[in-house]
């Protein structure tokens, strides 16, 4: 009696259980975001004019300036999938490099934007800003808190794009097999997206 062989079925199911298993880990990051954003409501709605106040103090230009780096760089990403599907490992390569160095920039602009306001004091524990008001300590704390955990997601993405990378160098991640290239896309696009809401909550409250 033949046996029926279903060709790479294993690879498949695999591959849909590890996308899964990404779902679902942004979805616990949704989650704790999502709480983040709730706290900020419910603060800036009891101190609307203190956060007003505090808002004037970023710098708006470099706010608008990571965004379109963080949106560039979500398409670099998705353009590096298209290419390891035609199998061009080069491009994809050199489109996951451009990811990579976009990182690199909204974190040294963050470097900048923060190291401004520490200048001026307006950092939680700092003399400055002990004597500003509770709602403008509330917008400050709040400030470093979420762009903070925001900049640690963007390294630990930075980091899970070079091990992809790496992986397509060895030929491990190919035309037929990208689903790690697909995860670190999608959590990219998830970074991507928090930075898109904390844009206008934090610099864009007038």
């Amino acid at each position: 009696m033949k046996h029926l062989v279903l060709p790479n079925s294993g690879h498949n199911y695999d591959s849909e259980a590890f996308k899964l298993g990404m779902w679902l880990f942004l979805f616990t990051e949704i989650l704790l975001f999502g709480g983040l954003f709730i706290v900020y409501f419910v603060y800036r709605n009891l101190n609307g004019e203190a956060f007003l106040h505090a808002s004037y103090e970023l710098d708006v230009t470099i706010g608008t300036i990571n965004t379109i780096i963080l949106i560039t760089s979500s398409m670099t990403v998705a353009m590096s999938i298209t290419a390891i599907q035609k199998n061009n490992k080069k491009l994809a390569l050199g489109l996951l490099w451009l990811t990579l160095f976009f990182a690199l920039a909204f974190l040294v602009n963050k470097y900048f934007e923060w190291g401004a306001k520490i200048d001026h004091g307006l950092f939680p524990g700092m003399e400055h800003y002990l004597h500003l008001p509770p709602g403008e300590k509330l917008f400050f704390f709040l400030y470093y808190f979420m762009t903070g955990l925001h900049a640690v997601h963007i390294i630990v993405g930075g980091i899970f794009i070079g091990f992809v990378m790496k992986r397509i160098k060895d030929n491990e991640v190919t035309d037929e097999k990208f689903t790690i290239l697909e995860n670190s896309g999608l959590y990219w696009h998830l970074v991507d997206l928090i930075w898109i809401y904390l844009f206008p909550l934090f610099y864009l409250i007038n």
